[in-house]
């Protein structure tokens, strides 16, 4: 039994009957979970709409005219609701193709193999071999004094509004859900503030990433407040939102239409467990152990509700070794290697690790780094200054972190993660012939600057 169909809930649940197992997949929502209803796909459909709206102010400077250029907010939603309902489809599909039941309710665990699901039209308990936590995470809402006002919304709510788009956005949090959504709402001609807590945004990435992005949004008017915190918020007589912060210890205070908290999401375990059943905690977190099993070993957990990134190729990945651990096979993925992606303009992925995390390990690296603007393919789309770069170990030239900055970076991470998976060195990435003209000319660049011997770049000085 599988509590939760988002993409580690249903990748597991297919694995599981690929392997033989019978299996059922419980999900009091959609079918897709919040990734494919309330995060990740809505969230770039919108910014795939955004950033062809903002590419074609560049019309003129193609030789393109355009008389007029607009946009109709509901066939925008209309177009993105019908990606995500075809997407759901076509996972209900494959779950039906692979014999996997569907059972629509709430899931909540009495014990090590029974679980009761209630729903409007009735109430089971089913017996299970095994259950697979896949719950997923909501929003979280921090208790700031008028968190709970009108047009103060999290992404579920901002991503499913049809008819508005805030003119004036303030977004309380830097983190990737707030970054992408300040690209979407910048993209669209809305004006964007930032409030962070820490001194960069996105912090979790390499410090070059982190200020690259940082400056991209302030030339194109987002204004980004950092070691801020907020104190209040409140509705002026104009009904306008009034945010008063503090930043750098110094009082401030913000108008805006509306209000993003994207501060980050917590695990969804909310009437999970029955009276007489618990599981051991890691915090706010389930714990497990390396093999993803819980202090009961035939409950398993994986993604948003034990420790780690909250990402949904991680959880899809969890749950397919979770499920071939249940069968006594050998994990078939390698989950020590998995890259992070932020679809901003241009993209970010990263995978790996990053200078400052070798140098915290002890590990001495060796750095080649090549700037886009003297990609081919970059110039010739119009596409904006960025870099590709790639650390290897000194000793032994094996790749072992990359950090990319341009288009396409998200399909592009996937040979730096090949790479660092299976041990190969930045002469193996070297050593293939890429084409001309594209963006990933840049990846053998890079690589050969390890060495010195980037074609198209000038000789470092001596």
């Amino acid at each position: 039994m599988v509590i939760g169909s988002g993409p580690g809930g249903y990748v597991a649940a297919i694995k599981a009957a690929k392997m033989g197992r019978r299996t059922a997949v419980i999900e009091k929502r959609e079918i897709g979970g919040t990734c494919l209803n309330r995060g990740c796909i809505p969230t770039k459909t919108l910014m795939y709409t955004s950033h062809l709206y903002a590419k074609a102010q560049e019309f003129r400077e193609l030789g393109i005219s355009c008389k007029e250029l607009s946009y109709d907010l509901n066939r925008i939603q209309d177009r993105k609701d019908a990606v995500v309902d075809k997407i759901r489809q076509g996972i209900r599909s494959l779950l039906a193709a692979n014999g996997v039941t569907i059972i629509e309710g709430m899931a909540t665990i009495l014990d090590a193999h029974q679980i009761q699901i209630n729903n409007a039209e009735e109430e089971l308990r089913i017996n299970t071999d095994n259950i697979l936590i896949a719950a997923g995470s909501k929003p979280v809402k921090p208790g700031i004094e008028g968190i709970h006002l009108p047009n103060v919304i999290t992404s579920d709510e901002l991503l499913s509004q049809r008819e508005k788009l805030y003119q004036r956005l303030l977004i309380i949090g830097g983190g990737v859900i707030g970054i992408e959504l300040a690209t979407y709402y910048q993209e669209m001609g809305s004006a964007v503030e930032v409030i962070e807590a820490m001194d960069r945004i996105l912090p979790n990435m390499d410090k070059e990433i982190s200020q690259s992005i940082a400056m991209n949004l302030k030339k194109k008017g987002v204004i980004i407040h950092t070691k801020a915190k907020v104190v209040k918020i409140s509705e002026t007589p104009d009904g306008e939102l009034l945010c008063d912060f503090e930043e750098k210890n110094a009082a401030k205070s913000v108008c805006s239409d509306g209000i993003l908290v994207a501060v980050g999401r917590r695990a969804n375990t909310e009437g999970l467990f029955g009276p007489d059943f618990s599981l051991a905690m890691d915090g706010a977190h389930i714990k497990v152990n390396e093999k993803f099993q819980t202090s009961i070993d035939t409950v398993y957990a994986i993604g948003d509700v034990i420790k780690g990134r909250q990402l949904a190729h991680a959880a899809s990945a969890q749950g397919v070794a979770a499920v071939e651990i249940m069968c006594n096979r050998k994990p078939s993925l390698s989950l020590e290697v998995i890259p992070s992606c932020v679809y901003t303009e241009p993209e970010v992925a990263v995978v790996g690790i990053n200078e400052e995390e070798a140098k915290a390990k002890g590990i001495e690296v060796k750095v080649g780094k090549y700037p886009m603007l003297g990609n081919s393919k970059t110039l010739l789309s119009t596409g904006e200054r960025g870099f590709i770069k790639v650390i290897c170990d000194a000793a032994t030239d094996r790749i072992l972190g990359a950090v990319l900055l341009c288009e396409r970076a998200t399909d592009m991470i996937g040979e730096f993660v090949t790479a660092i998976a299976n041990g190969l060195t930045a002469h193996d990435l070297a050593s293939v012939i890429r084409p001309h003209p594209t963006y990933e000319e840049a990846v053998t660049e890079a690589v050969e600057d390890i060495y010195g011997t980037a074609i198209y770049l000038l000789p470092k000085r001596r």
